[in-house]
């Protein structure tokens, strides 16, 4: 009861999510150049389902590839089908396969679903080459007795083979797949198409389900025009259980059908329209391939570098055009145009011919216009009037995402002061800045003597935390660095006449300690000074200045000297130093 429930949801699934129509069939790859395809494969019913007596099954089957000598196998794509949800554990010549893409499809008439795998085999189809391919593991057997009931169990499995060789014609060769399925009518379109010659046009179908013997109104139309190929595919029975290749008409339940569709394509055309009808046999379209001649070229361009300073617009921008996926040459001159976003920033064109499978690649220095944001988008387009037919008019053109190099953006800084001490040398302290001017933890800093030295990054200071300047003020300049871009600042290193230190103790009495009015910091830095000194009552009782001793004690009245009484005693400081403009006042204490 379980497993039914599973089952019934997982109906409903497909039913949601892939819909009853299954997979449009569209185009899955295209090959330009001396391409040609052809098909193997086989059933794995042992007679066609109408016609079994009992619902049987085979697990494996054979089929094998001739190509001609010189022909190279390009690629080859393993697609299996049948009835369910699918297997899609199975091997090809005891390899283990798992498909790359799978298809569903549900029968609307019964509700029974149906399923495709495809998986990509190149490499393995290169190696082995000519031979027997055998698909095996393909275990359909607990499904076959439900299907037979409206007699859609099937089963199968086949190779389209894309090969190459030097002696065919230039050709485009599309292939489409999905999965698709009538009745009553379904209708195709073949797009990307690019017909230049039709002379042996042709076009293969991988199909399942078809029955030989139910051929009510089972018709193929190409542009509107209905083909057969008797007497293996007539008219009104496209899909009868048969092999082109090898002109079987016992590929039981399924179809891997050519026909040459010459009369059908017309020069010029770049679509095609398949029309498929059946009154009544359920057949299901897995793929199909095209093969027209067609003689044109293919530009495509990449962007292969570029290179970016700091703050610097002109970028120079390297790039190649090819015409690799092409039939004929692309010729010299043709246009290619430059965008920075949606402006158009430099105009080039091819300077030669370039022919099958040939490049050239260009350097151009592309200069932005103030407009351009730091972050834009580089755009090459190669033909972008489309003045060359080409075979494939979508893939002209890359793009490039560019950040820009601009300086990083930093805190400003404020200049650093150091007290004049006088005559002893001055030391600096600015470590802190290297982290204070930064704005991310990304930015790097490094601090200079000089311009020069910080723009081309080197001889920078090591010792920021004990820095000493022969002359002052000095400026230093920091360079902020940033994905390889950098701005520069600057700050000064500048003395300050720091204020004097007053000893406002006196003790004149000759033992050498404390014997003057001692200010420190005040002759080596503030050379014109003025000093003043008064007793209690306002009366001067000294006055000095840079060229005078220290006062000791005694008055001066201009005509002789006593020593002043013991006391307290003021002052009237005068540095005459524009940092400092007020006077400094204060007593001291005289004692003998």
């Amino acid at each position: 009861m379980r497993t039914k429930l599973l089952y019934f949801f997982y109906l409903i699934f497909l039913m949601i999510s892939s819909s009853v129509f299954g997979q449009n069939v569209s185009l899955y790859r295209q090959f330009n150049g001396r391409y040609d395809f052809t098909f193997v494969g086989n059933t794995l019913n042992p007679l066609e389902n109408s016609y079994q007596p009992v619902p049987t099954i085979l697990t494996s089957s054979s089929a094998t590839l001739s190509l001609n000598s010189g022909d190279v196998i390009e690629n080859a794509y393993l697609y299996w089908a049948g009835s369910g949800t699918g297997d899609f554990n199975v091997k090809l010549n005891n390899v283990d396969i798992v498909p790359d893409r799978t298809f569903s499809i549900i029968q609307t008439s019964s509700g029974l679903p149906h399923f495709s795998a495809f998986s990509d085999v190149t490499s393995l189809v290169q190696s082995s080459g000519n031979g027997t391919y055998t698909l095996s593991d393909l275990d359909l057997t607990s499904l076959i007795a439900e299907y037979y009931n409206n007699r859609t169990n099937f089963g199968g499995w086949a190779l389209i083979v894309v090969y190459k060789n030097n002696a065919l014609p230039l050709n485009q060769l599309n292939i489409y797949d999905g999965l698709q399925a009538v009745p009553n009518e379904i209708n195709i379109l073949l797009d990307n198409l690019n017909v230049i010659d039709n002379q042996d046009a042709k076009i293969g179908f991988l199909a399942w389900e078809g029955d030989e013997n139910i051929r009510v109104s089972e018709n193929l139309f190409i542009n509107s025009a209905l083909i057969g190929n008797p007497p293996l595919n007539p008219a009104n029975n496209a899909f009868n259980g048969t092999n082109s290749i090898t002109n079987s008409s016992q590929l039981y339940n399924m179809d891997l059908d050519i026909y040459n569709v010459e009369n059908n394509i017309r020069i010029g055309d770049t679509e095609a329209t398949i029309r498929l009808t059946s009154g009544q046999d359920f057949v299901m379209i897995n793929a199909i391939v095209t093969k027209f001649n067609s003689q044109l070229p293919d530009a495509t361009v990449s962007i292969d570098d570029y290179t970016l300073d700091c703050n610097v617009r002109e970028i120079p921008v390297t790039f190649t055009v090819y015409n690799l996926d092409s039939t004929n040459p692309l010729p010299a001159n043709t246009n290619i145009s430059i965008y920075a976003g949606d402006q158009l920033v430099g105009t080039n064109t091819t300077p030669a011919i370039l022919g099958i499978g040939e490049s050239v690649t260009l350097t151009q220095t592309i200069t932005l216009p103030p407009g351009i944001p730091n972050t834009f988008t580089l755009q090459i387009i190669v033909d972008e009037n489309g003045a060359v037919t080409e075979l494939l008019e979508t893939n002209n053109e890359d793009f490039q995402i560019i950040n820009l190099m601009v300086s990083p953006s930093f805190n400003n800084i404020p200049e650093v002061e150091a007290c004049n001490l006088g005559l002893e040398p001055v030391y600096f302290d600015f470590s802190a800045y290297e982290e204070a001017v930064t704005t991310t933890s990304f930015q790097t800093v490094t601090f200079y003597e000089n311009l020069s030295d910080a723009t081309l990054g080197i001889n920078n200071i090591v010792n920021t935390t004990n820095y000493y300047s022969a002359s002052l003020p000095k400026e230093i300049f920091v360079r902020i660095e940033d994905r390889n871009c950098f701005a520069i600042t600057s700050f000064f290193l500048k003395l300050k006449n720091c204020p004097p230190i007053v000893y406002n103790a006196v003790s004149a009495n000759g033992d050498g300690m404390n014997d003057t009015f001692h200010i420190e910091g005040l002759r080596d830095v503030f050379v014109n000074f003025k000093l003043y000194v008064y007793n209690r009552w306002g009366k001067e009782v000294w006055q000095g200045d840079n060229s005078t001793p220290e006062w000791d004690g005694y008055i001066k009245d201009g005509i002789g000297s006593k020593q002043a009484p013991d006391g307290t005693y003021f002052y009237i400081l005068y540095l005459n130093d524009p940092d400092y403009p007020d006077a400094l006042n204060g007593y001291l204490y005289l004692n003998h």
